[in-house]
C-alpha cells in the first residue's frame, strides 16, 4: 500500500505538501519508522534538486519497500510503498497528484517559503491514497491490465547507493574547499621551519638594532661636527 507522500520543488529542495497521516496504527516504533521514512524522502528531495537525481522518474528500494518519484514541471512527487505494490499503480497514483497539483497557480507555489506549508494540497494528496489503497478495485485492475504487455521503462536503484555516493561527495569536496590553508599550516608548522626561525630571528634582531645605533651615531656625529663650525 501507499504509506507516505511528499510534495516537494526541485529549485530549491523545498517541501510543499505531505500526506496527513503516514502510517496506520501510530505506534512509538511506527512513529519512528514514518519519521525515518520520512527523512529519506526529504534527502531524495534534496538529490533530486541537487542534480544527483536527473532522471524525470525512478524507483529506488529501501528496506521492504520502495520509493517512487515523479517530476514534472519543477515539482517532484515522492511516495513510499511496500516492496510489493505494483509500480505501475504507484506511478498512476502520483500521475494523478501531478494532475490536480497543476490546477493551483504557478505564481502561488513559488512564492511559498516555508516548509509543509502548502497545506490545502494536504488533504487532496488523502482523498487520492485512498483510491490506491485496495489493488483488487475495478478502478485499479483496469489501470493494471491497460497495457498490460507493457513494462514501465523507469530506471530502479538501491537508497544505500545513493547515500553512499552522496557520502563520497562531500569527503571530495571538503578537502577541496581547505586545501589552502590545509598547506599553509603544513608549512609553518614544520620542524625545520621552526629550527630556522630559532637560529635566524636572534641574528636578525640584532642586525636591525646594529643598524638602528649606526644610523644614531652618524646624525649625532653630523649635528656636532655642524655645531663646531
Amino acid at each position: 500500500m501507499v504509506k507516505l507522500t511528499i510534495v516537494g520543488r526541485v529549485k530549491d529542495g523545498l517541501p510543499l505538501a505531505q500526506e496527513a497521516r503516514y502510517m496506520n496504527n501510530e505506534t512509538t516504533t511506527s512513529h519512528n519508522l514514518s519519521s525515518n521514512y520520512k527523512q529519506q524522502a526529504e534527502f531524495l528531495l534534496n538529490e533530486i534538486s541537487k542534480g544527483a537525481l536527473p532522471l524525470p522518474s525512478m524507483t529506488i528500494r529501501v528496506d521492504h519497500h520502495s520509493f517512487n518519484y515523479l517530476v514534472v514541471n519543477g515539482i517532484c512527487f515522492i511516495t513510499l510503498c511496500d516492496s510489493s505494490y505494483p509500480r505501475k499503480l504507484a506511478f498512476n497514483y502520483l500521475q494523478d497528484l501531478q494532475k490536480e497539483f497543476d490546477k493551483f497557480d504557478n505564481g502561488l507555489i513559488h512564492k511559498i517559503t516555508k516548509p509543509y506549508s502548502f497545506v490545502k494540497f494536504d488533504s487532496i494528496i488523502s482523498s487520492i491514497r485512498k483510491q490506491y489503497i485496495d489493488t483488487r478495485t475495478q478502478a485499479n485492475l483496469s489501470k493494471l491490465n491497460a497495457n498490460r504487455h507493457r513494462e514501465l521503462d523507469i530506471v530502479t536503484g538501491n537508497m544505500s547507493d545513493i547515500v553512499e555516493r552522496r557520502r563520497n561527495s562531500e569527503i571530495l569536496e571538503t578537502p577541496a574547499a581547505n586545501n589552502t590553508p590545509q598547506i599553509s599550516s603544513l608549512l609553518w608548522g614544520s620542524p625545520r621551519l621552526e629550527a630556522i626561525a630559532l637560529i635566524w630571528t636572534p641574528i636578525a634582531i640584532i642586525t636591525v638594532i646594529a643598524w638602528i645605533l649606526l644610523w644614531v651615531s652618524l646624525v649625532f656625529t653630523d649635528d656636532y661636527l655642524l655645531s663646531t663650525l
